[in-house]
């Protein structure tokens, strides 16, 4: 009878650890297999939030055409775009701002080719969302080179050039804008990367406040492109 007894302890011990060996394995399973889930959980967020951003930053609807850069001229020009996003301009540049009022074309178009962006609006937008657009052009910039003010007869709600290239949007919120302006601001496509979007031969002045300037005559003097201080000169 003891030994059958001890048999019977024996294999009751073996089936207790049998058993718990399970236990462990299915909780080592189930362990893993929360944080299997938890980790495929985080890539797939993280895989969606960078589909989201690319896409809501997306700027395949710019619309690019090629201008000759440095042509000058006094007289007014009638361009192909509106608003104007290259060709031909006046020999002053709009002192990069924001502006309450519409600007000379001809001015604003010398200031894209300095690197500036240019956010025009309609005159019958939202004050709230006018103001949206204050806070990009205020906020987003490489040293001032923003132009911004309302333009009549605006294909689209909001507009924002630099030169040769030019973007319609609907939405002053739309993430394309500051990706619009971190892509063409001084970008590649320049013609004089860093002459200035001031200084004092800029033009400060809205369209209703003064005409555009007559050709020189005489000894008058020309305005003189300059370079942007260095990041030293500052």
């Amino acid at each position: 009878m003891t030994k059958e007894k001890a048999q019977a302890r024996r294999e009751t011990l073996q089936k207790m650890r049998a058993e718990q060996k399970r236990k462990e394995r299915r909780a080592a399973l189930l362990m893993w297999g929360s944080g299997g889930f938890v980790v495929v959980l985080l890539v797939g967020l993280v895989g969606f939030y960078l589909v989201k951003q690319a896409e809501e930053t997306n700027l395949d609807a710019v619309v690019s055409v090629k201008y000759d850069a440095g042509q000058h001229v006094w007289n007014t020009v009638s361009y192909k775009e509106t608003p104007p996003m290259g060709g031909e301009h006046n020999n002053y540049w709009q002192q990069c701002d924001i502006y309450e009022k519409p600007i000379h074309n001809e001015h604003a178009v010398h200031s894209l080719e300095h690197g500036a962006v240019w956010i025009t609006y309609r005159p019958d937008l939202p004050k709230a969302q006018v103001d949206q657009l204050k806070e990009v052009a205020g906020s987003t910039g490489d040293s001032g080179y923003m132009l911004m003010s309302p333009f009549p007869n605006l294909p689209s709600p909001v507009m924002v050039s630099s030169w040769g290239h030019q973007l319609r949007l609907t939405d002053p919120g739309d993430p394309k804008l500051a990706a619009f302006i971190k892509r063409y601001q001084n970008g590649a496509d320049t013609p004089e990367p860093g002459a200035v979007c001031g200084g004092p031969d800029a033009i400060r002045t809205t369209a209703d406040e003064a005409p555009l300037p007559p050709e020189p005559t005489g000894d008058q003097p020309v305005p003189m492109e300059t370079l942007a201080p260095s990041p030293t000169q500052k």
